[in-house]
């Protein structure tokens, strides 16, 4: 009976086809064209004056030229740390290299919000700093974090791993012969690593550098948290303090910031893809190498990993552990003594504030939402990818890739634009609600599953599929019997990475939120921002309790499936 009305399943499927198409052009497409138009629109006609007005102020320079300076800087200090991180893990003999590696994705892996909070913390004129200082010169005073040095500072570390993700695995790769026969010719070790190693692992540090200076522009925790109070901006919350100011152009200003942001980050995005593609292409060809090339010997690696290990605690553990110190404390200022230790704030956050718990809730229901809908629609996208491979399936996942690869503020505007009105006429009060959120969570976050997805799918040799429909198995039963149990893993994976992304969102989560629909995130800023520093602490500390018991749950799932005979693909 199968096949019986070939027509019609040809209709099925052009139907299918149809309508992922009008999905993929209303909820990816749609949104940043009316951001663009909107831009351009003045007084009822079509003009650059909104562009013009803005480029015509000096705060707009003044942004732009702080958010340049910030960026720039937080991404060549990332490139160092990152660099050097990776050349002693694929270059050296040091022990450990699964903890030091775990350690090492830390600071990406905590949200830029708890980052920033615990070094405020650290650093603040009660904390661990300071009653460190002032043991040795009572008038002295730790580093603000307030100002654009500390900016710089936390971004740096935020997003280092990323520089050590790309640059690791391309020295590993980097054939020792020709480090050996550079060697063998006369050159030392620096002439060495600065004419050989250096230039060979330019794709990786390229690529690298490029995805920290997107997170930069990306990022609106840590300039928020601490840029805001001290008057200073980047061009991620000038939108956000255009939006929020709702003056009579507040929406076209945003616009006009948002396309410029937009523009530079989409550029930036096409140089990273391109370098990522030529490491691609390179590791293809050679296999990496993980034995050490440098013995260290007893007291030097001894140093080595001590001063690696030093560095990680005091970039994450000590400022994490003096975030959770002040949240601890009976008032913000107090010294941290037996005396003051108190769970109450905790005790408030949890039960006695209606409004904190439903947030915790919404975000929860939000994220779970979201998994559920990426986690389905990820997965099969990505078959098509990969099983069926052609110019429009490549298309799709370009069109997918673009409200992650537009700065979270950005795509959070558009979202608006879109949702106020998305045809003419036609208002389907969503803006302002908990559906806006979710809708955006998912179009933002697809890509994650997507691309996890793809790399499961990718690891599966087709021959299994067709030996088990030659094996009368039909598609459901080939499905949940034969692809579901090899891809699991990975498809957890990345159903666990749009959890935990979605559970600590602030970027977009900032602008699109409402009475009755305020995130995790959202709550932790308004804290912040209202002087609350021990609830925002607190409620940082249940954050990072959540993300750990995230992280457990993939670590206990990969083991039972490892232990059922299921292998990571």
């Amino acid at each position: 009976m199968t096949n019986s009305n070939p027509g019609a399943i040809r209709a099925g499927k052009r139907v299918i086809l149809l309508l992922a198409a009008v999905s993929l052009i209303f909820f990816f497409i749609l949104p940043v064209v009316k951001l663009i138009w909107l831009s351009f629109r003045y007084e009822g006609g079509v003009s650059i004056a909104n562009y013009a007005e803005l480029l015509q102020e000096s705060r707009t320079w003044k942004t732009m030229a702080d958010t340049f300076v910030i960026v720039s800087g937080a991404t060549v200090l990332s490139v160092l740390l990152g660099a050097a991180s990776a050349w002693i893990m694929a270059y050296t003999d040091v022990r450990h290299k699964k903890a030091l590696h775990a350690a090492m994705l830390l600071p990406f892996i905590l949200p830029s919000y708890v980052l920033t909070l615990s070094w405020s913390s650290f650093m603040g004129a009660q904390g661990f700093a300071a009653q460190l200082l002032q043991a040795f010169a009572p008038d002295a005073k730790p580093w603000s974090m307030y100002s654009v040095g500390g900016i710089i500072f936390v971004m740096g570390v935020h997003h280092f791993p990323l520089v050590y993700l790309l640059t690791v695995n391309v020295l590993r790769k980097i054939p020792r012969d020709l480090e050996w026969a550079a060697r063998a010719g006369g050159a030392g070790a620096i002439k060495t690593f600065l004419f050989v190693t250096v230039p060979l692992a330019l794709p990786g540090l390229a690529g690298g550098a490029l995805l920290a200076f997107l997170a930069g522009l990306d990022n609106f925790g840590i300039p928020a948290f601490l840029g805001i109070p001290a008057n200073i901006s980047v061009l991620s919350t000038l939108i956000y303090e255009e939006i929020i100011g709702f003056g009579p152009s507040a929406f076209a200003r945003g616009a006009v910031l948002s396309v410029m942001l937009g523009v530079v980050a989409v550029t930036g995005t096409l140089l990273q893809w391109l370098a990522v593609r030529k490491i691609k292409s390179a590791e293809t060809t050679v296999h990496a190498d993980d034995t050490a090339r440098y013995k260290l010997g007893g007291n030097r690696r001894l140093w080595a990993e001590t001063l690696l290990w030093l560095f990680l605690v005091a970039v994450t553990a000590v400022p994490l552990l003096s975030m959770l110190a002040t949240s601890l404390k009976r008032a913000y200022g107090l010294p941290f003594t037996v005396e003051n230790i108190t769970f109450a704030h905790y005790r408030y956050i949890m039960l006695e504030n209606p409004k904190v718990w439903q947030s915790i809730v919404t975000s929860l229901e939000l994220s779970a939402a979201a998994l559920a809908v990426c986690l389905v629609a990820g997965t099969l996208l990505a078959y098509v990818r990969v099983r069926r491979p052609s110019r429009l399936a490549r298309l799709a996942e370009a069109v997918v890739g673009i409200p992650y690869a537009l700065p979270g503020i950005v795509f959070g505007l558009s979202m608006i634009l879109v949702w106020m009105e998305p045809l003419p006429g036609w208002r389907p009060d969503i803006y302002g609600t908990v559906r806006i959120l979710f809708i955006a969570y998912v179009c933002r976050f697809l890509i994650l599953q997507l691309r996890a997805s793809i790399a499961a799918f990718a690891q599966i040799d087709p021959s299994v599929e067709e030996a088990a429909r030659i094996s009368g198995a039909g598609r459901c039963k080939t499905w949940m019997f034969v692809l579901l149990p090899l891809l699991l893993p990975g498809l957890i994976g990345g159903a666990v990475l749009v959890f935990l992304t979605a559970l600590t969102e602030l970027t977009v989560s900032a602008l699109l939120w409402s009475p009755g629909a305020r995130t995790i995130g959202v709550a932790i800023f308004n804290f912040e921002q209202a002087g609350d520093t021990v609830y925002s602490t607190a409620l940082s500390g249940l954050v990072v309790a959540m993300i750990a018991a995230g992280m457990g749950v993939v670590g206990l799932s990969q083991k039972a499936l490892q232990r059922k005979g299921v292998r990571r693909p």
